[in-house]
């Protein structure tokens, strides 16, 4: 499976050594008002989210018309009325699409939604989505997997409630059918989701199993999961959001509100500056330190010409403006040519020769 280490979505290049592509996931919380939905564009793009993204879906293509709620859709919108109908109010059809594209692109932010049927996904690729991101849900839905790898679009996949096996089983259809740019997110299915549920250690499994770059579709309520994700190695993060936790639908309790998204993307920037470059070397910053701090051989005691160096009368103290203190055993015994005060670096001109 030979997938790209990174590659371009839109003006960003996802990868490794590259900025974190951050999506800010408004999902289903604009409750099919469009104005509410631009609300949510202009919220991320404050926050300073790369993309924000949206679901594209009709309710006859995604859930039969008696599919129970799942138990947090319970929670959050109450037992009556079916999952069917609670999807039917929050569709966006081709013509929202378009209001909503547009308006990403005066903004100045990337519009991305994620296609939960061949039909949408069509839809999508009409518009010039310039990738897809794929729902956990359809993580082992290996006909539409391999629908969209056929557009040659990079796949954005998440791996909630799912095997190793199993996202085998879908990354190497996805190959078959020509994907070639693919970034694998580590994910858990529950709303909110528990601390001790979140297993970001899983990110490396899926790196070092399918060498492809990974990523970390967030449900936590914490603050600290985006520091730890991106230090371990996420290229990108995704992540929900609302304009108010209080409002009416599924998803606005798990998501976070524009000022708690703004900190998140802080928090990851942040994070970004911390890891810095893998090369180890003295930066320039510490080059004043470098001399101040590090030490020297030095005459412990005032010296006489022609007297012996030894562990008595030699030692090691700052700055680092003589022999480092490595060269100490190797000066032991030599005879220094000049008298000499405590606390004077040991120099090699200084000394006979053995």
């Amino acid at each position: 499976m030979a997938f790209k280490k990174s590659f371009r979505v839109g003006p960003f290049t996802i990868g490794a050594q590259n900025p974190v592509f951050i999506i800010a996931e408004a999902g289903v919380n604009h409750n099919g008002d469009i104005a509410m939905a631009k609300r949510l564009i202009d919220a991320a793009k404050a926050a300073g989210a790369d993309a924000v993204k949206f679901q594209t879906f009709k309710a006859e293509n995604l859930n039969t018309r008696t599919a129970p709620k799942s138990t947090y859709h319970v929670e959050t919108t109450g037992a009556k009325g079916s999952w069917f109908d609670l999807l039917k109010t929050q569709e966006l059809d081709a013509k929202a699409h378009r209001i909503l594209i547009d308006h990403c692109r005066k903004k100045g932010i990337l519009f991305l939604s994620t296609p939960y049927d061949e039909e949408s996904a069509d839809l999508l690729d009409k518009l010039g989505v310039a990738a897809f991101k794929v729902a956990s849900t359809d993580a082992n839905n290996i006909p539409l997997l391999v629908h969209l790898a056929k557009t040659k679009k990079p796949v954005l996949l998440s791996t909630a409630m799912c095997t190793l096996a199993e996202v085998k089983e879908s990354v190497q259809a996805l190959a078959k059918a020509g994907c070639k740019e693919l970034v694998l997110y580590h994910c858990t299915a529950n709303y909110p989701t528990k601390l001790e549920d979140c297993n970001l250690r899983a990110m490396t499994t899926l790196a070092e199993e399918f060498g492809v770059p990974v990523g970390y579709s967030d449900h936590i309520p914490d603050e600290y999961v985006p520091v730890a994700a991106v230090a371990m190695g996420a290229v990108s993060y995704e992540k929900h959001f609302t304009l108010d936790k209080n409002l009416p639908g599924p998803d606005h309790r798990a998501s976070l509100e524009p000022k708690e998204l703004a900190e998140m993307v802080r928090l990851i920037r942040q994070t970004e500056k911390l890891l810095g470059s893998a090369e180890k070397r003295p930066l320039a910053c510490e080059t004043e330190n470098r001399v101040k701090l590090r030490k020297s051989v030095v005459a412990r005691t005032d010296l006489k010409k022609g007297e012996r160096l030894t562990t008595t009368n030699l030692c090691v103290k700052r700055p680092a403006k003589g022999l480092a203190p490595k060269y100490f055993a190797g000066l032991l015994g030599r005879r220094v040519k000049r008298d000499m005060t405590a606390d004077e670096f040991i120099l090699l001109k200084d000394l006979e020769r053995k």
